[in-house]
This record gives structure tokens, sequence and C-alpha cells, in this order.
């Protein structure tokens, strides 16, 4: 199963001894296969994901589409506000578009909220 780590308020410390331990890994020959996505602050990672685009990505998910417009007419919803979602999605690492086509590549988000 794919599994993406969504991480909300880590230090930077924390994000780089992540990646630090990948490479090391990688350079003793290890696959390393893990997805992370780091978001700053609590406000950054709501107002990102909003409850519109979870039920976006989860239509994506469940429904790679072809197409923005494809996607817009799925969800029945405005092609703009669709392609504004998307594009935010995408920004943050949430969404994977190629070839025009839209698609969540995993099965799973974890996400750990520093307090």
């Amino acid at each position: 199963m794919a599994e993406l780590n969504v991480h909300v308020g880590e230090g930077l410390d924390a994000a780089l001894a992540r990646a630090s331990e990948a490479v090391r890994r990688a350079k003793a020959g290890k696959t390393v296969r893990e997805s992370h996505v780091s978001f700053a602050t609590w406000e950054l990672f709501s107002s990102t994901m909003t409850t519109k685009r979870f039920e976006l990505l989860r239509h994506v998910h469940r429904n790679p589409e072809a197409s923005i417009a494809a996607l817009a007419r799925a969800l029945g919803r405005d092609y703009k506000r669709v392609h504004e979602d998307v594009e935010a999605l995408t920004a943050a690492g949430l969404l994977d578009r190629e070839g025009g086509g839209v698609q969540a590549p995993y099965d799973e988000i974890r996400t750990a909220v520093a307090l």
C-alpha cells in the first residue's frame, strides 16, 4: 500500500534529519520508498486541505481523471474552482498531474501534527 506522510508544524531539524537518513540508506544500497510532505504551520495545512479539496482528493484516488474538465464534471463543480484546487493540492505535493491527467498515487495519508 502506498502511503503519504504529512507533517504539520515540525521543525526544520526534523525534516532535515529525515532527509539525511533517507540519503544514508540510499547510499547504503537500500531502497527508500517513503513519501513526505511538510507544512510549516497548522494554518497553512488547514488552508490547503479544505473540505472541498479533501473531497476532490478522495474522488481522484478512487477515480483518476483524464483532465480537470472531466474531474469538474464528475464532481459537479465549477471548472475554475476545481482547477484552483488541483493546482493547490499539486503544489503541496498531495496530487500528481501527468499528461493532463490528475491522480493521487497513494492509498493512505498519515498526518502527524506537532503541538
